[in-house]
């Protein structure tokens, strides 16, 4: 008899993504490995978001729409769907990012094989009509913390973590940057490094006027995190942040 594949729960957070959702739920769709649940949790959306959502999962019930009451923010609407998710292993996409079709498959293999805790992958930059902006953001092999506080490589679109070693987790509740505030979180907590799979399996777009790409706002949350969420002294903050902004200037050009 065949092992069965072990579960995937997909996390997504929504707001106002109309325009982009669509190809997002495709490329998780598509992929090649199938035992998964897409988790979106739509923030309030003033836009057809929940609509778009619905419709998908009509034909899917693999697709989860979770409707928020009012506007938390993506880390309340990430918590409610790692609260609700059912798999053995967690992943996430934002809702205008794309993954490549092997993204589950390659994951969850890379991470069987060697029995992590906790993978990344590599990814490719695309704007907004999906063209190719950069083909690699050319990713360590392993961060641990002190590692992901000089070089903040982890997309969160590409991320898997192994719930039967980690648990259950939460994201702090802050309105930006809980991504690495999180992998900086579970990394101290259970004194784990993370591991990249040197394979771009992950479009990460780039919006304009989005929090991502908003460059003086990421050397504000980056200092906040370093500073106020890990607490770290002032010397040790300025110095990661140093490294920080070394490696972001790298990982564009």
């Amino acid at each position: 008899m065949t092992e069965q594949q072990p579960v995937v729960s997909i996390i997504t957070p929504v707001y106002n993504a109309e325009k982009l959702i669509v190809e997002t739920m495709q490329s998780v769709l598509e992929q090649t490995y199938t035992n998964w649940e897409h988790l979106l949790i739509d923030d309030c959306s003033s836009d057809n978001s929940a609509e778009v959502i619905k419709d998908f999962s009509k034909n899917d019930p693999r697709i989860k729409l979770i409707s928020l009451s009012e506007n938390r923010g993506a880390a309340v609407a990430r918590n409610v769907g790692l609260d609700k998710a059912n798999g053995d292993y967690i992943a996430f996409i934002d809702s205008d990012d794309v993954w490549a079709i092997t993204k589950l498959a390659k994951q969850v293999e890379f991470m069987q094989t060697a029995q992590l805790a906790f993978s990344y992958t590599d990814f490719a930059f695309i704007n907004l009509s999906g063209e190719l902006i950069k083909p690699s953001a050319n990713i360590p092999l392993s961060l641990d913390y002190h590692g992901l506080l000089k070089n903040t490589a982890i997309a969160c679109s590409t991320v898997m973590i192994d719930r039967k070693q980690i648990g259950n987790f939460h994201m702090p509740l802050v309105r930006k940057g809980q991504d690495t505030a999180t992998w900086l979180m579970l990394m101290r907590k259970y004194q784990i490094k993370a591991y990249g799979l040197k394979e771009v399996l992950n479009f990460y777009r780039q919006v304009p006027g989005s929090i991502s790409s908003n460059r003086l706002g990421a050397l504000k949350r980056t200092w906040h995190t370093y500073h106020q969420i890990e607490e770290l002294p002032l010397w040790e903050a300025s110095y990661y942040f140093t490294q920080y902004v070394f490696h972001a200037i790298k990982r564009r050009l």
